[in-house]
């Protein structure tokens, strides 16, 4: 269970989230009483359970990589924490991931109203997570659980509306199961939510790759469609077109997104008129499949995009290492001659933190974790260098040493954690 933590206030109020605890401990009893967990199993986890320093960054990291329900307890506040934000998109990645390799749609994200929220207080990130507030009842939508909870003379509806939401959780682990997987470092998990105040936050995404009918001979049609968006360089990883993981990433991190293929002269990526200084709308990051470059019209039209491109435009280089063509001769060739068609924004990569991405990303895993850091970067570069100047990018931590833990453990008050059920 996912929750912003209230900051305390005055003087011997006791403990501010005191309310969301009792939904958790009532949430655990219900779904006790709903499967067959045995004795002594945990039926859910919050971070209220763990204590000053025994390690709760990589205790959240890895309940986050392995529960089955992750419930956000929506509020106001709880779309300004960065802790919350980072919980979402840990949690999300794991859904996009399953749904790339194949398991559709998993709606293994089961929102909770603890205080009434406008719909335009929702980002961008979460707007396409269905909320039936309406299936709890009218209260429930106007007034949260919190609501509920606090006034007696509505305990009954508390009471339903928990066992609802024990029931739907219930469901939805049993009909969409989702595998754990290794625990993302927390201290590196970007946020799902844009700074408060911020106004919308845009990224063009480009693909340069080849269409099934415009490939060399000697070359697999297996990752490729009629469309160059139809690529998919992870074939053991993803039954899916890289560029719509990609998008559905992107739109996690609280952007919009324009997706185009480098095919398309009119909306593609444009090389600037020569003198013009003026910035284009967006920062953009530029997909290339080194197999596009057997083809000499696209290959010049590449080279002709590095000599003018700008500061703001990131690429990345999907490079499945299993792929046996990859690793053979006509695919060392290719590389070199992606170096020497893109040197500009190869090394513009590579004086970065995250050069896989411009080296070669071996696996669908890699590339995921290498996503954001690349659309962080190039906004920030869009911020620095480009007139109008937009919002900054998304805030990606660096990993750092905790010389100390929290003062009181991830709970403290003011203190922005979460966990799941």
């Amino acid at each position: 269970m996912s929750y912003a933590h209230t900051p305390a206030w005055g003087s011997g109020r006791g403990d501010p989230d005191h309310w969301v605890y009792v939904l958790y401990k009532d949430l655990c009893d219900n779904i006790m009483h709903l499967t067959d967990l045995p004795a002594g199993a945990s039926a859910g986890f919050m971070d209220r359970e763990m204590r000053s320093g025994d390690g709760w960054p990589e205790k959240l990291a890895e309940h986050l990589a392995m529960c089955r329900v992750f419930v956000p307890l929506l509020s106001p506040r709880y779309f300004t924490s960065e802790m919350c934000g980072r919980e979402w998109y840990a949690f999300n990645e794991r859904v996009l991931r399953a749904r790339a390799e194949g398991a559709g749609s998993v709606p293994a994200i089961v929102p909770a109203l603890w205080a009434h929220v406008e719909y335009e207080q929702l980002p961008d990130s979460v707007r396409h997570i269905h909320v039936d507030h309406a299936a709890f009842g009218a209260r429930y939508a106007d007034e949260g659980i919190f609501g509920l909870i606090k006034l007696n003379r509505l305990r009954d509806e508390y009471e339903e509306t928990v066992m609802q939401l024990a029931r739907r959780i219930v469901r939805v682990a049993h009909e969409s199961p989702l595998a754990p997987c290794q625990p993302r470092r927390y201290e590196e998990t970007p946020s799902a939510f844009k700074p408060r105040g911020q106004g919308p936050r845009h990224i063009h995404l480009t693909v340069a790759a080849p269409t099934r009918d415009t490939l060399p001979g000697q070359r697999d049609p297996l990752p490729y469609g009629e469309r160059a968006n139809d690529w998919n360089p992870y074939q053991r990883d993803s039954r899916r077109p890289l560029a719509d993981t990609a998008e559905e990433l992107i739109r996690a991190l609280d952007y919009r997104v324009s997706v185009t293929s480098f095919d398309d002269a009119d909306i593609g990526p444009q090389p600037p008129a020569s003198g013009d200084h003026e910035a284009p709308g967006r920062p953009g990051i530029l997909l290339v499949d080194p197999w596009v470059l057997t083809d000499d019209e696209r290959r010049e039209r590449l080279a002709t995009f590095d000599t003018n491109s700008r500061p703001w435009t990131s690429a990345i280089v999907p490079w499945d290492r299993t792929d046996p063509q990859c690793q053979s001769e006509n695919g060392k060739q290719l590389t070199e001659k992606l170096e020497q068609t893109l040197p500009l924004t190869l090394d513009r990569g590579r004086r970065t933190d995250w050069r896989i991405a411009v080296n070669g990303v071996p696996t669908l895993r890699a590339f995921t974790d290498v996503l954001p850091k690349v659309v962080a970067h190039a906004t920030r570069q869009f911020f620095k260098h480009a007139t109008p100047r937009p919002v900054p990018g998304p805030h990606v931590p660096r990993p750092r040493l905790m010389a100390n833990p929290p003062p009181k453990g991830p709970a403290t008050a003011g203190h922005d954690a979460g966990g799941e059920a």
